[in-house]
């Protein structure tokens, strides 16, 4: 039974695949069409000149012919000419819901206090009625928006429709209202469809509906409507599942295929088909403003099928595309038109998602005996080879044939297969694995011991360069509360305070490097990379202060009841950000995992100053940068021992939440402004803003900073007496570590 069980697993395994493959759950089919979405960029539909053009109202023909709307008898104007020139048909990518505002009967309105003015009304023209026989001298589908609201008005369908096979209506995407042009417009019309397009869940258009339904009745897409016109049909054919030819592995499951005059639209189920995408043609625009003026030879327009939309900044319909995030909705419309013209189509019919799922289960079966048959090295290999090769199909399917065949559940199933091939050989190495982490679990980080057990080869000398983050903590006057313990105490009391102060720095990803007496050192970004370091090196410092306010409590309490004088325990932190190098330091007999460098001892002399500038935290310039989100001021520039460049050094008061505080943002702000001042020698004013600072810095209880305060009305006052020599710079030269 023991043998068997690695074959049981790897066939739960792959039912579990085929379980994925079946359910269509909506990470997997995301996954499925952005790999398709990634063939279309890679190969995308080449462009082919094709009798459609977009008339379009862009921005240069607003600002010849005005602002939209335009006047409705512009607008006739504009098919008129364009009826003149040959057009095939028009479609019109723009709902005329309402009347035109610059119509005679209603600027009359506005004049008609001053005067009345009715008696004009029957010798001037409405613009609606000018733009109605436009359309109605012409080959013109009209459009309207379906809606799921119930309307009392309803669009005119001007198409019929029949169909083969079985009833396509439960297939349809179903709407239940109308939003439409005006009657007279309407009517006028040649045909009438819809503008909607029904995008996927994560907002991208891949499938251009055909037809719609509206209750039980059928209803034509703009794009649809402007082809049947063109070639003067009279309707529709819906080709189901169920007609002759139609089956889909002997089930019903919908349209299969829509006749449009002598073009037949292979579609999905719900009458939608896969768009194809070029890439933004220049070719396909014609500007509104050619043709208005003249500008424009007629036999770029006749026999064409024309679709007039905009593509106006503010103006466009905008609809996300494989290829575009923010391609225009008429440019999509005559995509799909040239793709019925050309016969190009991408290709995914129902039955495809069957043939996938019966080749998995060959492909699994033999993956199954392959993987359990083959050593550690050789199952990756093969499994890289089998998962190359599904992805490379895939490609090469769409690239020659445009066939869209789903790379994605063929994959979870190989990487599966591969996971449960490796569950035994994993579960035996863990096994001697275990035993090197209970050796050294007590030693070493919980990270650390990890990498160890991983990779053994470890255990030796050397190191690499990495940028870390690093912290070292104090606790001040440490002798003095020494002084009140005698051994045993005193040790108690360290692991007290240590005890808390490691888990956070544990707990936020952070590698303890050593103990020094009351002191701490710690880096991140080691052993384990760590993108968010310094980020979780500023969360860890902060918990830290809160921590020892918990500490100091329990202390406090434990001393008066104790009736023992109370020493509060307060601790300087250092943090500083750089290149370290860290590894396996020490002799062949005995190393550490630390680290080395000039970072390092950085961090340790900002520690030390945190006591100068009475602040619980100081921090590096590159610390600072990459927490500028977080609650951070400037304290000053300075010289460290050891040092001959000055440096910024910055003080940490809290995270983003106060950062964003509006008193904290003000004090930060008028804390820098008194730096500035007194870097420029201006003491009086740096005086002023100081104390201005303090006073919006009463209104923040999450910080104390008196010392930082006292530092610099010091130091203020001091230069006010005496001023600094004229080739003072600013540096504060610190002399003490």
């Amino acid at each position: 039974m023991k043998n068997k069980i690695p074959l049981i697993v790897s066939l739960l395994v792959l039912s579990l695949a085929l379980f994925i493959k079946a359910s269509d759950f909506p990470i997997v089919s995301q996954l499925q069409l952005k790999v398709f979405d990634t063939f279309q960029k890679k190969h995308p539909r080449k462009y082919t000149e094709q009798p459609i053009k977009i008339i379009d109202i862009d921005d240069q023909s607003l600002s010849k012919l005005g602002q939209w709307p335009w006047p409705r008898n512009t607008l006739a104007d504009l098919i008129n000419k364009l009826n003149e020139a040959g057009a095939a048909a028009i479609a019109l990518d723009i709902v005329f819901a309402e009347e035109d505002r610059t119509s005679p009967k209603h600027i009359l309105k506005l004049w008609h206090k001053e005067k009345d003015l009715s008696y004009l009304l029957n010798e001037l023209p409405d613009h609606d009625n000018i733009f109605a026989d436009a359309i109605a001298n012409a080959n013109v589908a009209t459009g309207f928006v379906l809606i799921h609201k119930a309307t009392k008005e309803k669009a005119k369908i001007k198409a019929g429709f029949s169909f083969t096979g079985d009833d396509p209506r439960p297939s349809l995407a179903p709407f239940i209202g109308y939003v439409k042009s005006l009657d007279d417009i309407e009517e006028a019309g040649e045909g009438n469809g819809a503008l909607n397009s029904i995008p996927d869940a994560d907002g991208i258009l891949r499938r251009m509906p055909t037809i719609f339904r509206v209750g039980n009745n059928f209803v034509p897409s703009l794009s649809s409507e402007v082809l049947r016109i063109a070639q003067g049909a009279k309707g529709y054919i819906i080709k189901s599942t169920g007609a002759s030819d139609e089956e889909s592995f002997g089930q019903s499951s919908g349209i299969t295929a829509i006749k449009n005059g002598e073009f037949e639209i292979p579609t999905d189920s719900t009458g939608k088909f896969w768009l194809y995408y070029t890439p933004y043609v220049a070719d396909r625009y014609i500007p509104a403003w050619k043709i208005i003026e003249n500008q424009i030879d007629p036999k770029e327009i006749e026999g064409k099928i024309l679709l007039i939309g905009t593509s106006a900044a503010g103006l466009r319909d905008i609809r996300s595309t494989p290829l575009n995030p923010t391609s225009s909705g008429v440019e999509v419309h005559t995509q799909a038109l040239e793709q019925i013209l050309t016969g190009e189509y991408l290709k995914r019919p129902d039955w495809m998602k069957g043939a996938e799922i019966i080749t998995m289960v060959i492909t699994g079966l033999i993956l199954i005996v392959m993987m359990l048959n083959l050593s550690a090295i050789w199952g990756a290999l093969f499994t890289i080879a089998s998962l190359s090769y599904a992805i490379w199909f895939s490609w090469i399917a769409f690239k020659e044939y445009h066939f869209l065949i789903d790379p994605v559940t063929p994959g979870i199933a190989i990487i599966l297969l591969y996971l449960s091939a490796s569950l035994s050989r994993y579960i035996s190495s863990e096994n001697e694995k275990k035993q090197v982490r209970n050796a050294f679990s007590h030693y070493m980080s919980p990270a650390l011991v990890d990498q160890l057990a991983r990779n053994p080869d470890s255990l030796q000398l050397g190191g690499e360069i990495k940028n870390l983050t690093l912290l070292f903590c104090d606790i001040r006057g440490f002798t003095t509360i020494s002084e009140n313990f005698d051994a045993h105490g005193l040790t108690q009391f360290i692991n007290r305070f240590l005890t808390p102060m490691t888990t956070i720095i544990l707990d936020n990803k952070g590698t303890i490097d050593k103990y020094m007496g009351d002191c701490i050192m710690a880096f991140w970004n080691a052993p384990l990379n760590d993108e968010q370091h310094t980020q979780h090196a500023c969360i860890s410092a902060l918990q830290m202060i809160k921590e020892l306010d918990v500490l100091n409590a329990k202390l406090e309490a434990e001393a008066k009841e104790a009736g023992k004088q109370f020493i509060p325990i307060h601790i300087g932190i250092g943090l500083n950000t750089g290149d370290c190098c860290v590894g396996n330091m020490g002799s062949d007999q005995r190393f550490d995992y630390s680290v080395l460098g000039d970072d390092v001892n950085l961090a340790s002399r900002l520690e030390g100053q945190s006591k100068t500038y009475g602040v619980d935290i100081v921090i590096g310039e590159n610390t600072q940068k990459s927490v500028a989100n977080m609650a951070t001021i400037e304290l000053d520039l300075i010289t460290v021992k050891g040092k001959t460049k000055p440096i910024r050094v910055y003080t940490l008061l809290g995270n983003e939440e106060l950062a964003q505080n509006s008193d904290f943002i003000n004090f930060a702000k008028t804390f820098h402004q008194m730096l500035d001042e007194y870097r420029d020698k201006k003491f009086k004013e740096a005086e002023k803003t100081l104390r201005k600072a303090q006073q919006i810095h009463e209104k923040i209880s999450d910080i104390n900073i008196t010392g930082l305060f006292d530092l610099y009305y010091t130091r203020i006052s001091a230069f006010i007496k005496s001023p600094p020599p004229k080739e003072w710079d600013g540096v504060f030269i610190a002399t003490s570590k």
